[in-house]
């Protein structure tokens, strides 16, 4: 009722303002002496006049505008609709051989543009007057805007609009120096990045809000360091790739993540390359329902496979994926498959089925200190459940295999690295052998994967801490789950057979700077709110992970982020017989002469190591060249 009411009241002034303009057109015309015949002639036409008038306007869409926001594209349009309507005017009188003065055809058309963008203008001016004595409260939270270009314009007058968010743009920096003591919507522009601290404590500000969509993460990430150093809050509007028409709205700003702290631009993937082996192929991903393995499936997905196959033992996983592919591509023909690589009858079933032409195979154990006291399970599933698959693969006559594994494979400290290796070395044996090309694709750690540092630390923060880390010094490297499986397919379109490919890891992170951004990006400071806590390295855990691309033999790609490190080992017969003797020790020994058979087969598998030494004398990673019989 309130809308139809609005609209009804705005019908009314229009028709009280087009008789208006008509009147004032004569008035001025004739020097405020109107002459009878043409004040009686328009009178005469009045009512067909105002009805045609109401007619383009409302085609115009004036009354289903929301003038509390109007800009400049409403303004254009109340000017197109007079000049419409007005011409409309014209050709109905001349139909009607009925003439004015043909110069208050252009004064009405004036007077039109005039009285009813200004009735239209003037509530919302009076809801700015309103508003900013509203902003004099206290209670009005003081932001700065990191960007003045059309962005930060946006923003501001979103803010502006929205006066029930309680926020009140005060200040903009920006790197232009041609721009310092400017206005934006009244805001000014005060300095440049380097002046972020010294106007953040002047003018007060409690939230900072980064609006430079075009910028790439690593001009974000600097920006984003200069932040902290403020008390502030920090939100972010998202890069123009994730913007809808480069359109801005309140809605689209986010708090700034860990993710953007990380400083890595976006994948640039060959498209062409990556659909010549995806679309209209059977896909099979295996671990579909984990963190790597359901990226892997959303952005197969967008390739328009000709089946995509999810296997998973988790059901509750799997059972979520589904549903979520099923609601965004509603043409993919999806098939999820509850099994355990580890079931090597069941692993047949579902390959003579499907028949895939690509598997990506990222089910495994990758839990360190859980391995490290389960070793037995992390064989049978890493090692076992690989050996299944490949055997399967080769088969069933799969095109590709994609092995997901990991830079703890390299000179592992642990048994879930060195299960690992043993699992790139299934890889490069049986691709020897076998008409399937058969490649591993090795990273380091993912920010936000189940089990990672980050949904760790976010939960020890919610629960006030404290947030432990294990060693002041300890490094990783990161990158983000969808660049992760974006690099992974892309090293499959890559694959000749036997390779294995390496990611780009970018610059290590140290995980205590990690922890301490994260409490600061949840609205408190580090040792003060919440305190940090070392707990010591953990069984089998390194101080510094291998730096990837340090590995004997690498050389690059066409493609910047991946890299390929020469195959080392291609006895497949000697593979097989060293996995048949690892089964009889997990059938009858215990996990001691475990551990020392995987070191005979992994000789760079290090047992009981402290962390603190893990490079070679020479610095460089070293690679095992034989197993043992």
């Amino acid at each position: 009722m309130q809308k139809k009411a609005k609209v009804f009241f705005l019908v009314i002034m229009d028709i009280i303002l087009i008789n208006l303009a008509y009147y004032l057109a004569l008035y001025l015309r004739f020097d405020g002496n109107i002459e009878v015949k043409y004040l009686n002639t328009y009178i005469d036409n009045a009512l067909i006049i105002t009805l045609l008038k109401i007619v383009v306007f409302h085609y115009f869409k004036l009354y289903k505008s929301l003038w509390r926001y109007a800009s400049i594209d409403e303004l254009l349009n109340v000017v197109v609709a007079s000049i419409v309507a007005n011409a409309g005017v014209i050709s109905l009188l001349f139909a009607r051989q009925t003439f004015l003065p043909r110069s208050i055809y252009a004064i009405t058309t004036m007077l039109d543009m005039i009285l009813l963008g200004g009735i239209r203008f003037s509530y919302r001016a009076l809801r700015r007057i309103s508003g900013s004595r509203l902003s004099s409260r206290k209670d009005f939270k003081h932001i700065m805007i990191i960007g003045a270009g059309d962005a930060g314009a946006m923003v501001i007058r979103e803010l502006k609009n929205h006066t029930q968010l309680n926020s009140k743009p005060v200040a903009i920096i920006d790197d232009d120096l041609l721009k310092k003591g400017q206005r934006i919507n009244g805001v000014p522009v005060m300095g440049q990045r380097v002046d972020i601290v010294t106007v953040a404590n002047k003018m007060d500000i409690d939230e900072i809000i980064i609006a430079i969509p075009s910028a790439g993460k690593s001009e974000i990430r600097n920006i984003v360091t200069e932040c902290k150093k403020t008390r502030c809050k920090l939100k972010i509007l998202p890069g123009m790739y994730e913007l809808i028409d480069g359109k801005v709205s309140i809605k689209e700003i986010r708090d700034v993540q860990i993710e953007d702290l990380l400083g890595r631009d976006e994948v640039k993937l060959n498209i062409d390359e990556i659909s010549g082996y995806l679309k209209d192929k059977r896909i099979l991903v295996t671990g579909g329902g984990g963190s790597i393995g359901s990226e892997l499936c959303r952005q197969i997905a967008k390739f328009k496979p000709n089946e995509l196959c999810v296997l998973d033992i988790y059901e509750n996983n799997a059972y979520d994926l589904q549903n979520e592919l099923k609601r965004k591509y509603k043409d993919l023909n999806l098939k999820v498959y509850i099994a355990s690589v580890r079931d090597k009858k069941r692993i047949d079933e579902v390959m003579k089925e499907i028949r895939p032409d690509v598997i990506f195979h990222a089910a495994a154990h990758k839990h360190v200190p859980l391995m490290e006291d389960n070793p037995k399970e992390a064989i049978k599933n890493n090692v076992f459940g690989t050996l299944n698959l490949a055997q399967a693969a080769d088969t069933y006559g799969v095109k590709r295999f994609v092995m997901i594994s990991t830079d703890k494979a390299v000179n592992p400290t642990n048994i879930m690295g060195a299960s690992k290796r043993i699992c790139e070395m299934i890889i490069q044996s049986i691709d020897k052998k076998s008409e399937t090309e058969f490649v591993a694709v090795r990273f380091g750690n993912v920010l936000g994967s189940n089990g990672s540092v980050i949904p760790l630390f976010k939960k020890q923060i919610m629960e006030g801490g404290p947030v432990t880390v294990t060693h002041p010094e300890i490094i990783r490297y990161f990158m983000t789950i969808p660049e992760a499986a974006q690099l992974v397919i892309q090293a499959g379109a890559m694959a000749k057979g036997g390779e294995i490919f390496v990611l780009d890891m970018g610059e290590p992170v140290k995980i205590i700077d990690l922890a301490r951004d994260l409490i600061r990006l949840s609205g408190f400071e580090p040792d003060e709110d919440i305190p940090i806590v070392f707990t010591g390295l953990r069984q089998g855990e390194k101080l510094f992970e291998e730096l990837l691309l340090d590995e004997e033999g690498m050389r690059s790609t066409a493609h910047e982020k991946i890299f390929i490190g020469k195959p080392v080992f291609t006895d497949y017969k000697l593979m097989l017989k060293s996995i048949d003797t690892l089964k009889e020790i997990i059938d009858g020994s215990d996990c001691a002469a475990l551990r020392d058979y995987v070191q005979q087969i992994v000789p760079t598998y290090i047992r009981n190591n402290t962390g603190l030494t893990n490079k070679s004398s020479s610095g460089v990673c070293v690679e095992e060249v034989s197993v043992s019989k």
